[in-house]
């Protein structure tokens, strides 16, 4: 177990004897989650500081029309809590769900108080919370500001810098990538369609291929 903490880049300056008496008592722990099951409820408490160690995981809310919208996903590394654990509303606003089997390194508020302690870790765990807050800022403005239509050209033209390429495979299936614009499928897939039709994309499965840029219109 702290050979896998010390690959953790949050952890990897805490020394070993501090991290090895923090397990003995119960304050570091892993734990696995199976593909589907719901890690916190909505409302629930913020008593841990999680980091992702493998598979993967999302924060979801329920809209109106009850659609599920991914507000944040959660991959190797990534942490869970940063900026809840020290608030005065300590609980989460989202549902945390784990789309993918996977392990949490959970840290008890204790042991984040001690390591705080600590130069490093402090920057880092900071970084989290601005990382956090940041992707909050980013899907409220997906959610508030900007149509589908907008959206999905911002999303694959993000792909598209990420695969080096004007051809990308989804990383996700559909029906996932509906829930992260917060809309049923038939609307995604009459967008998609309608850039299909206007020759701005075509395609095939989960590849795509942008044949040109579109107006946000």
């Amino acid at each position: 177990m702290l050979k896998t903490i010390k690959t953790i880049p949050l952890l990897e300056n805490i020394p070993e004897k501090e991290l090895q008496e923090f397990i003995v008592k119960g304050h570091l722990y892993l734990k696995q989650y199976t593909k589907g099951v719901t890690v916190y409820e909505q409302r629930s408490t913020c008593k841990t500081l999680d980091i992702v160690i493998d598979g993967a995981f999302i924060a979801y809310s329920l809209a109106e029309n009850g659609s599920v919208m991914t507000v944040f996903e959660f991959s190797k590394g990534r942490a869970l809590g940063a900026n809840l654990l020290f608030g005065d509303n300590n609980t989460y606003p989202l549902t945390i769900y784990c789309s993918e089997k996977g392990t949490l390194l959970h840290i008890s508020k204790r042991a984040v108080m001690k390591f705080l302690y600590h130069y490093d870790f402090a920057l880092k765990f900071i970084g989290s919370i601005s990382q956090n807050s940041q992707g909050l800022n980013s899907r409220m403005t997906m959610t508030t500001q900007k149509t589908l239509r907008e959206n999905i050209l911002d999303y694959l033209g993000q792909q598209s810098l990420l695969q080096n390429s004007m051809t990308i495979v989804l990383p996700m299936i559909k029906k996932q990538l509906a829930d992260y614009f917060g809309v049923r499928r038939p609307s995604l897939f009459r967008e998609f369609k309608k850039l299909s039709d206007e020759g701005f994309i075509t395609v095939q499965n989960k590849t795509i291929q942008i044949m040109s840029k579109s107006k946000h219109d």
